[in-house]
């Protein structure tokens, strides 16, 4: 597809696609051409309160038709997208509108019995000129979804002009201290990106595409909804992960695509009731945030009928893919790698004064390439850290590349790991941990597990005269914090390893903690 702005894929899609079914969530069934009316009708209500070409507009809300329309808009609108984590607090969401001087906010009353809207009145003004509420009661000064599309339908506006070098998201990822980062992502690249991203993986039109991963997350977003425009896929949104859930959507829409992290396969194969589903239609599985063991991948293809796993390796800051593995690759790869750059990108891995080390040898992986983000929101110096004079983006990642240039990741330089696809900063769990009186010093490393790919172990040396129970601050952090940040594992030591220039020593913790959870 030749599309180079999200409102021209959203055109292209209706023309190329029109009668055949974009997006399926419950009672709603959208063709492509309805699709691309309801997108429209969206993006003329956004224009008629005045929305200009660069403001940004968050959704904060789990994963639906709904939030698909909306965000696809936006962009027709000229806005720019604010993906925001479902799984934030409203003091955290509050901060980030105020930063990104978000004008108006899509967002729910009803996901897992939270109300968005009373989770930020909580915390005060937040300065937004409207919240439009896509489901659950509509608090008085909202807009219900229902006077949105009474709007839209009296709304005849063109959609706004869009440059490919305009941007179109804010994504927020985290930096090793917790600081939120706004990578800032353009038109052009991420069009170009997942178009070559679908190429890749065999994505094509009538396959039917379980929409697990959430829409905050760039593959979510890039990797579902564009995705599917792009290549006449359904799209089906899944609001939680469940397995039963995924199970029974998997047999009753006949789903052919399922991506996600390794962790949603290990779950489904380790399910106590056993795979009592038709997963037969079952065809394409796109994985990757974590390592992939081999025998995982047997499992897919043997017990869930995958004809194809493929493997990719990207960052935000990356337009969120840079490496793929192809649909036709030999299957082993998918075990052993995350592919090759996609066409029109450069992946090299350098020692550490930035010389490229030989095939089979490791280094830190940098990318190059036009699907680099335009930079960080309101943050040149950490922009300048990321992306070097050259247009290198500095991933943090250590890797390796073989001959044909398909990469595997082995470390990493920063002390971040993957838990369920989700990325934990060990410097956010410790300043929750440290507020236990009962805790002096803290660190917490990523450990091995077979379900989620990597759990956190907290190392615990008790304030003084403290007796410290381990359990107690395991279940204190399940409260204080988000599930996949709570450690799973917690051990109480004496002191803290150090290395002869007096820092804790990591890489002997997790040493220590692989060693714990073998004995």
């Amino acid at each position: 597809m030749d599309a180079s702005t999200i409102p021209e894929l959203v055109d292209a899609a209706a023309e190329r696609f029109g009668d055949r079914e974009a997006v399926v969530d419950g009672d709603t069934r959208w063709s492509f051409a309805e699709y691309r009316n309801e997108i429209h009708g969206i993006a003329a209500a956004l224009l008629r309160r005045g929305i200009r070409p660069g403001d940004r507009i968050a959704v904060w809300a789990p994963n639906s038709a709904r939030w698909a329309a909306a965000a696809l808009g936006i962009h027709c609108a000229g806005g720019v997208l604010v993906p925001l984590n479902t799984r934030l607090a409203g003091s955290d969401v509050a901060a980030l509108l105020d930063r990104t001087s978000t004008r108006l906010l899509f967002t729910v009353t009803d996901f897992r019995d939270s109300d968005f809207v009373a989770m930020l009145a909580s915390v005060g003004d937040q300065r937004v000129e409207e919240t439009i509420v896509m489901s659950g009661p509509v608090p008085e000064g909202c807009t219900g979804w229902d006077a949105l599309a009474a709007d839209m339908s009296q709304s005849r506006t063109q959609p706004a002009s869009v440059d490919p070098n305009d941007l179109c998201h804010i994504l927020f990822t985290s930096g090793t201290t917790g600081s939120p980062k706004g990578a800032m992502l353009r038109h052009e690249a991420v069009c170009r990106s997942y178009s070559s991203w679908s190429t890749a993986i065999g994505l094509r039109e009538g396959d039917r595409y379980l929409a697990v991963n959430p829409f905050f997350h760039t593959f979510g977003l890039n990797g579902g909804i564009l995705a599917c425009l792009i290549t006449g896929a359904t799209l089906v949104p899944l609001a939680v992960f469940d397995v039963p859930a995924v199970l029974t959507c998997v047999a009753a829409e006949s789903i052919t695509v399922l991506p996600g992290p390794p962790t949603i396969y290990r779950s489904i194969l380790d399910h106590p009731d056993g795979l009592n589903a038709d997963t037969s239609t079952l065809r394409l599985a796109a994985t990757g945030a974590a390592p992939v063991p081999a025998e995982l991948v047997r499992g897919m293809r043997d017990r869930l009928g995958f004809t194809t796993v493929v493997t990719g390796y990207g960052l935000t800051e990356a337009s969120g893919v840079t490496t793929t593995c192809h649909h036709d690759d030999p299957p082993k790869l998918a075990a052993t790698g995350s592919g090759r750059a996609l066409p029109g990108t450069e992946v090299r891995v350098v020692d550490p004064e930035g010389i490229p080390v030989p095939a089979t040898e490791t280094g830190e992986v940098v990318i190059r390439g036009y699907n680099i983000m335009a930079g960080y929101l309101d943050d040149d110096a950490g922009t300048a850290a990321a992306v070097d004079n050259e247009g290198w983006l500095h991933t943090g990642d250590i890797g390796r590349l073989d001959e044909a240039g398909n990469l595997s990741i082995t470390d990493r330089l920063t002390d971040m790991f993957i838990s369920g696809g989700f990325n934990v900063y060990p410097a956010e769990v410790e300043a929750v941990l440290r507020l236990n009186p009962d805790v002096g010093e803290v660190v917490v490393v990523g450990v091995p597990d077979s379900r989620l790919g990597e759990v956190g172990m907290a190392f615990v040396v008790p304030a003084s005269n403290v007796s410290t129970n381990p359990d107690a601050i395991r279940n204190w952090a399940r409260v204080e914090l988000a599930n996949h940040m709570a450690p799973r594992h917690v051990e109480v030591i004496d002191s803290l390893p150090t290395n002869p220039g007096g820092k804790v020593s990591r890489s002997r913790l997790r040493e220590i903690g692989a060693e714990t959870l073998t004995t």
